[in-house]
């Protein structure tokens, strides 16, 4: 089929995909008979090495996407451009990524959108900026704060190979968000927290935020999620936190033999979201007690001012 029944996606659109023939400059994605993976640019007059012998770049070059090509040693290697769910796990880490099932989860439920105005702290190695960048499009913003310059020259190097450059809407900055962002007067209709300690700058997200605009934290821990949550319920000017986390199970599907795959990707962090109150408006107040015990003797986080008093013996007792 001619080249120009696939026309590439317009540079300006700024996806990180390309159609038609693979071009030397674009990463391709290997996976041999195993599911091994390997990724690596192609470039005229090179070769690739694996256990199974070589390849040649110039026998990839040229060709579309999605064939099976064998190497010196008989090894068989199918052939893609790699996909951003794929890039993102493969890619060099300097801190841990946000993997592409949670990545989906926050782009879908903070809804981020073409255009939107998104502060994120911190990026890690980039691979939810990745997905951010993509779904706010060249005209949204994507300003990330990043704590450790060793962690941001990662994510700069990852986010710009996606890329093949700079993305104009991403912005980069080396600091510490609870200070950074109030001092920057940044509004944001998305703010999203990856970090040790995201209850720190919650009154910093509070005065950015626009009314309606959502938060949403990203952390590994149930001490975490908790000092989180109740941080959010103390301020006040956030609707009720929502948390969950997601869990991934492959199947087995051959014939009558279909049953659950033996590995799943289970816990990696728990989520949370919670939108913005108009300034000086408060979320009604909630009509259910506490679990009893819940902000008992033992507890020492933050605490709600609509608690109804505690009893010694029998915590928040009828």
């Amino acid at each position: 089929m001619p080249e120009e029944t696939y026309p590439d996606v317009p540079p300006e659109a700024w996806s990180g995909v390309h159609r038609g023939p693979l071009r030397e400059g674009e990463w391709v994605r290997l996976t041999d008979s195993k599911g091994r993976r390997h990724n690596f640019c192609l470039e005229a007059g090179k070769r690739f090495f694996s256990n199974r012998g070589h390849l040649e770049h110039d026998d990839l070059i040229g060709r579309e996407e999605g064939f099976t090509i064998p190497s010196s040693a008989g090894g068989q290697y199918l052939v893609f451009r790699p996909l951003l769910a794929e890039f993102v796990v493969s890619m060099p880490r300097g801190a841990a990524v946000v993997y592409p099932k949670d990545s989906a989860q926050i782009v879908a439920l903070a809804d981020i959108f073409p255009g939107a105005r998104v502060v994120e702290a911190g990026v890690g190695s980039g691979a939810l900026t990745c997905s951010l960048l993509r779904a706010v499009g060249p005209h949204g913003r994507v300003l990330s704060w990043e704590r450790r310059e060793e962690f941001a020259d990662v994510a700069r190097r990852n986010v710009t190979q996606f890329f093949d450059g700079d993305h104009p809407a991403w912005d980069l900055r080396a600091g510490d968000l609870a200070e950074a962002l109030p001092a920057s007067g940044e509004r944001a209709d998305r703010v999203i927290l990856d970090m040790l300690a995201p209850w720190e700058c919650v009154d910093a997200v509070a005065d950015a935020l626009v009314p309606g605009g959502i938060l949403v934290g990203y952390v590994a821990t149930t001490t975490q999620l908790s000092r989180f949550v109740e941080t959010l319920r103390a301020h006040g000017g956030f609707t009720e936190p929502q948390a969950w986390e997601s869990l991934v199970r492959d199947w087995h599907v051959e014939g009558l033999a279909v049953r659950p795959g033996h590995s799943m990707i289970g816990h990696t962090a728990f989520l949370v979201t919670a939108r913005r109150m108009a300034p000086g408006e408060r979320p009604p107040t909630k009509k259910r007690r506490p679990a009893p015990g819940a902000y008992g003797v033992d507890y020492t986080g933050p605490r709600p001012d609509d608690l109804p008093p505690q009893t010694t013996e029998e915590p928040y007792a009828e």
